[in-house]
């Protein structure tokens, strides 16, 4: 595999991005800022559960929260995606490469010529 370790903020990012919840969230947020009873209105699960996702997302860097009086306003900060994607990136790259490789030896077996062995002696 490719030589760069996985540091924590990369694995909370794609813990954050494993749940479905999440995911919506995030794509509410690219939308703008919202409320958290704004990001909860769609969901059939309380406004606790909400907050516990969204805190997943603060820790992971991909929400920012800004208190305006009582209200808490979330925003979308991208940043933390760019570094899953590169990641995503180089996995890719390294994949293709391998597979590439694969492909061209055994290419390159299927048109060499046969191995011939001594009459009847099957196998040397």
């Amino acid at each position: 595999m490719v030589n760069a370790p996985m540091n924590s903020n990369l694995d909370q990012t794609l813990t954050a991005l494993a749940d479905p919840t999440r995911r919506a969230i995030l794509q509410r947020l690219a939308q703008g800022p919202a409320r958290v009873t704004d990001l909860a209105r769609p969901f059939s699960i309380s406004l606790n559960s909400v907050s516990k996702h969204i805190r997943v997302l603060e820790r992971a860097g991909m929400v920012r929260r800004r208190r305006a009086g009582r209200e808490h306003l979330l925003s979308l900060d991208p940043s933390a995606l760019d570094e899953a994607a590169a990641w995503i990136v180089a996995q890719r790259a390294y994949w293709t490469a391998r597979l590439d490789a694969l492909d061209s030896l055994l290419q390159a077996k299927d048109t060499s010529p046969a191995t011939t062995h001594p009459e009847g002696g099957g196998a040397p």
